[in-house]
């Protein structure tokens, strides 16, 4: 119900031209956004990662034709490019098509190779490491290492680029050190970084995306190499944000719309897969608490349900416009019933 809300409410022709499928950005749709002017070009990655998880779920036909689409229409409207000056976008952008490819046989090769590839040149040692936010800037962060980190586990296990795991350990290795909160042991958002590479501050926000990408990265690099270390930091990771960020009702909160909206639905994806990987119970936990807590607080729209940033919060017609949002509800289902399909439950019924 929340795939069909999100297809019927926001997909729609670019510019009106044949074979082309995108997402609007709000509903009900301003014009600047029915005319595609605004598009967000990770929300849109992350819509195509929702169709993928939809597609292992309930097979069709007709959604593979529209991912199809989706993935031609990105590239149209990003000015027949794969990447932008933001390293996070080009990642996220990778990490779907690569899902689609490997998943769903929809291979996008050389896609996936170009977003590589600048995501590579986007790791320096300023800084001690880590993968820049965007182009020319003096943040790097966890936005942007995170998804990066998870991209090169990946594709060291299918026998990509020889250095790629070393890469992604790396990359994890950094955060480890750089942006662990000692007291919580929560994930930091980033830092600011001089010219001459020493670090003139620890940007100190702590958001559910950057737990869940971290955990999923570590959760990977211990699946393919074995080691123990890396699933006990995911496992220590799993438990910060149990005591920290879900409150006595066990749900992850919201960070409102716009880029925000996402945040959660990340981090439920990456628990999830952690839950599967690591036969983790406690993040299992946080996943089926907050789609239920979600659920139980939708609202009925034209289209289907419609979905509140704060998923213990009641949802409200008019409100709640942004298609971040309700990405991140779907995305949050599809990780509950990949658990489902996978036999992984939380400690009780509740």
């Amino acid at each position: 119900m929340a795939e069909s809300a999100v297809r019927t409410r926001h997909l729609r022709r670019l510019w009106a031209l044949p074979g082309t499928r995108l997402a609007v950005t709000d509903w009900p749709a301003s014009l600047g956004r029915r005319l595609q002017l605004v598009w967000h070009y990770w929300w849109q990655a992350h819509l195509l990662d929702c169709l993928v998880d939809a597609q292992l779920r309930s097979p069709d036909y007709d959604r593979v034709r529209e991912i199809k689409r989706l993935i031609g229409t990105i590239r149209l409207r990003n000015g027949l490019r794969w990447t932008n000056r933001y390293y996070d976008d080009c990642a996220w952008l990778a990490l779907a098509l690569w899902r689609a490819g490997e998943e769903l046989g929809v291979h996008r090769t050389e896609a996936v190779d170009v977003l590589a590839a600048r995501l590579r040149s986007g790791w320096t040692d300023h800084g001690g490491g880590g993968i820049w936010w965007r182009t020319k800037d003096d943040l790097k962060g966890v936005p942007s290492s995170g998804p990066a980190a998870i991209l090169f586990t990946r594709l060291a296990a299918g026998g990509g680029d020889r250095a790629d795991l070393q890469r992604a350990l790396s990359t994890v290795d950094w955060i480890e050190e750089w942006l662990v909160d000692p007291d919580t042991g929560l994930v930091l958002d980033g830092m600011r970084v001089n010219p001459d590479g020493e670090v003139r501050e620890v940007v100190d926000w702590v958001f559910t995306y950057n737990q869940g990408t971290f955990i999923g990265a570590c959760a990977e690099l211990a699946a393919l190499t074995g080691s123990r270390v890396w699933a006990q930091v995911a496992r220590r990771t799993v438990l910060a944000v149990c005591e920290h960020m879900t409150g006595k009702r066990g749900v992850l909160p919201g960070s409102g719309g716009g880029d925000g909206g996402l945040f959660p639905g990340i981090g439920a994806r990456y628990l999830a897969r952690a839950a599967v990987l690591l036969e983790d119970k406690d993040a299992a936990q946080v996943v089926y608490l907050s789609a239920e807590a979600a659920w139980r607080n939708r609202v009925s729209a034209p289209g289907g349900p419609l979905f509140c940033s704060e998923w213990t919060e009641h949802a409200v017609v008019g409100q709640e416009r942004d298609l971040s949002v309700q990405l991140s509800a779907w995305m949050l289902f599809e990780a509950a019933a990949m658990l489902e399909r996978e036999g992984v439950h939380p400690h009780s019924s509740s």
